[in-house]
């Protein structure tokens, strides 16, 4: 639970512009319950699969470069998602049918000295359990704000720690906000990035126009609603692992494939409120392995 909370209010900023699109499968498997220290159970002939659309646009709006050679950056980055829960056999309201996420940033990047640099960013989101976009209200939208000092180890290897305040309780609160970039490049390429999720890569360029890759990635969707007359959180999280061929179309254009297993999928109520953030849940409702399979396109500019 720690580390889905941390990936919730990490930051991702490129320097570059950008628009991605992806499509991820999470196949079909059995929805269990843990008890913590009570033995695990299946939740009757429970069952379900989901489907993942996500978009993203990143375009800097003002690129300087200082003396030292290093980019002043003022940015606007905007980012969706839409998931669709397959669920069967569920005889209680355990797991919801759709989620919708859509965020809105501006970013700010200057460097401080030789290596240290500075991101800010301040930002909306909506997390809505529809796509109807008549049913929005303004329980489902969040603000954030976050500042995170980094520094650069080496030219492989990015540490940074801040702060990211948002109104997720439904008033300002401070969390702490991780960065880590750790990227060696050349023929095999290796990655560690706490940007934007959980993303392990390691990797070959067969030729100029493929790269081959084993991947770990953790990511997810949250949506804000009313459940039994209170404010609840629907946590939807996957962690992957897998093999991905990478196609890469020119300089600016590659389309990655993923195939592999869905290691775990938690999908559970929670209360809104920050007692609830930090308690050991007690019962925590995930669905099993299952295939996984994925498919995207980004262009860079």
């Amino acid at each position: 639970r720690f580390v889905f909370i941390i990936c919730f209010i990490t930051i991702s900023i490129n320097s570059f512009s950008q628009v991605s699109f992806k499509t991820e499968y999470l196949g079909e498997s059995s929805y269990w319950l843990d008890k913590g220290e009570n033995p695990r159970e299946r939740v009757g002939d429970a069952k379900g699969s989901a489907i993942v659309y996500q978009g993203s646009i990143n375009l800097p709006l003002s690129v300087k470069i200082t003396d030292d050679g290093k980019p002043v950056i003022w940015g606007v980055g905007l980012g969706g998602s839409y998931t669709s829960l397959k669920n069967r056999e569920f005889t209680d309201d355990l797991v919801i049918s759709e989620i919708m996420n859509i965020e809105l940033g501006f970013y700010h990047m200057r460097p401080l000295n030789k290596r240290w640099s500075l991101r800010t960013g301040i930002g909306v989101g909506i997390y809505t359990p529809s796509a109807d976009f008549s049913k929005i209200r303004a329980k489902h939208i969040l603000g954030s704000l976050n500042a995170v000092f980094i520094y650069q180890v080496n030219r492989n290897l990015e540490l940074g720690g801040g702060i990211a305040i948002n109104s997720t309780f439904g008033y300002p609160m401070a969390f702490p906000a991780l960065y880590l970039n750790w990227n060696l490049q050349g023929k095999f390429d290796f990655m560690i990035s706490l940007t934007n999720g959980i993303e392990i890569k390691a990797g070959f360029d067969v030729n100029k126009f493929m790269n081959i890759s084993l991947i770990a990635e953790m990511n997810g969707q949250t949506a804000l609603l009313e459940k039994d007359d209170k404010d609840v959180i629907f946590t939807h999280q996957y962690m992957i692992a897998g093999l991905r061929p990478e196609i890469k179309i020119g300089k600016n254009i590659s389309i990655p494939v993923t195939v592999g297993v869905n290691i775990i999928r938690p999908a559970y109520f929670s209360d809104r409120t920050l007692k609830a953030m930090f308690k050991t849940n007690d019962n925590d409702y995930y669905f099993q392995v299952s295939p996984y399979a994925s498919a995207g396109v980004i262009v860079n500019f």
